[in-house]
């Protein structure tokens, strides 16, 4: 995250002592993350953040995986994944590999009676359907359709959801996710070429503190397990921070599309990067205006990225037979592209209106069993004439 956020009550000076209006002290922590080297934020609690009363126990959540070794390609159904009451129950991975994660959700609830916390990774949270709150222990933020919530790993929060009819896309990502580097100058600045800039960016801007003891149920994601753990005064107990590391929300709908004479590669949709994969947003834009050009995507060979793409709206002119909510995996070792008649029916289109999410991953992804219930397993044939 390339901006300074300050929000609530700070010290002058870092690492100094912080009184209270009584004389007692507020509890510094430093929040950082990749050693003492990455981001970081400086904050500011009621009480010791460190006071654990007890960990009931632990139950896995590690993907069961069904195509280790995987070279077919897929279409995955997304909103066949049945509604569930409970945020972390409603979470089903489909695609992993050692670096990230990609899991639909249909939550139906609230996190009601406990708090969450990811330590392994970073979310990216895609809000595909509904509207609610992010509630977080650095500050809360509105979400709707179509925006992108980063939530830092380590970061506790909670979701509220205004209605039961909520769908997510979810990448999970064990490498920190950074705006893209060649749209930053050397102080981190977005540059004027970029498709977003910072005033696109939402950072929280509503903390909320509380100054209580008891027992408060923490369930903290380690090593694809999660821990249940009570702790003794409530998480949401941060007067004031200061830094670079914390939540943020970024709408789909922000993003400036490039486009060109002839058409544009797929890193000019992009959006989000670590050094293990790329997110990209595919949004209406005009199409390419060379007199003879060819608005549907050449046929490409995927040979050192598996490529998921989600769809979200509007009209996939390169694909037949594709709704909202579907996933289709290209994955690497073969080539792919326009559906046939798709590359035809594309020339002398002036626009498009489709609305995706594309994840390319430099590592293949492993398609689990949770993929298997919503797969079409002849979408690889698919491109037969």
């Amino acid at each position: 995250m390339p901006l300074y956020h300050k929000l609530g009550n700070i010290p002058h000076k870092r690492h100094t002592q912080f009184r209270k209006p009584n004389g007692g002290f507020y509890y510094e922590q430093l929040f950082g993350t990749v050693g003492f080297d990455g981001m970081s934020t400086n904050m500011y609690h009621e009480h010791r953040p460190t006071q654990v009363k007890e960990i009931k126990g632990s139950y896995s959540v590690a993907p069961k995986i069904a195509r280790a070794n995987n070279i077919q390609s897929y279409r995955l159904r997304g909103f066949q994944v049945p509604k569930t009451e409970d945020f972390l129950e409603s979470r089903k991975a489909v695609l992993t590999n050692s670096d990230v994660t990609i899991t639909l959700a249909a939550p139906s609830g609230k996190t009601q009676d406990y708090f969450y916390k990811n330590t392994d990774s970073d979310e990216l949270i895609f809000i595909h359907r509904g509207t609610g709150k992010l509630r977080t222990v650095l500050g809360n933020l509105d979400f709707k359709y179509g925006d992108y919530l980063l939530v830092p790993r380590g970061v506790i929060y909670k979701i509220d959801f205004d209605t039961d009819d909520n769908r997510l896309f979810i990448v999970e990502s064990r490498r920190p996710i950074y705006t893209p580097k060649r749209y930053r100058n050397w102080f981190g600045q977005l540059l004027e070429h970029s498709p977003f800039c910072e005033r696109d960016i939402r950072r929280p801007e509503e903390l909320e503190t509380y100054d209580e003891k008891g027992e408060f149920l923490i369930k903290v994601r380690k090593q694809n397990e999660i821990f249940d753990m009570i702790y003794a005064t409530h998480p949401f107990d941060v007067v004031g921070y200061d830094g670079y590391n914390y939540p943020y929300a970024f709408s789909i709908h922000d993003f400036e599309p490039i486009t060109g004479r002839i058409h544009q590669p797929p890193p000019v949709h992009q959006t989000f990067e670590t050094d293990a994969f790329v997110v990209c947003s595919f949004v209406p834009r005009m199409y390419d205006y060379h007199p003879e050009s060819v608005p549907a995507p050449y046929n490409h060979s995927n040979i050192d990225s598996d490529e998921v793409l989600y769809y979200v709206d509007g009209d996939f002119m390169s694909r037949n037979d594709i709704e909202a909510g579907h996933i289709s995996l290209h994955p690497a070792g073969i080539p792919h592209g326009p559906h046939p008649g798709a590359m035809e029916r594309s020339i002398g289109k002036v626009d498009t209106q489709e609305l995706a999410v594309m994840v390319d991953t430099f590592k293949p992804l492993m398609v689990t069993e949770e993929a298997m219930k919503i797969a079409d397993e002849k979408y690889y044939q698919s491109w037969l004439e």
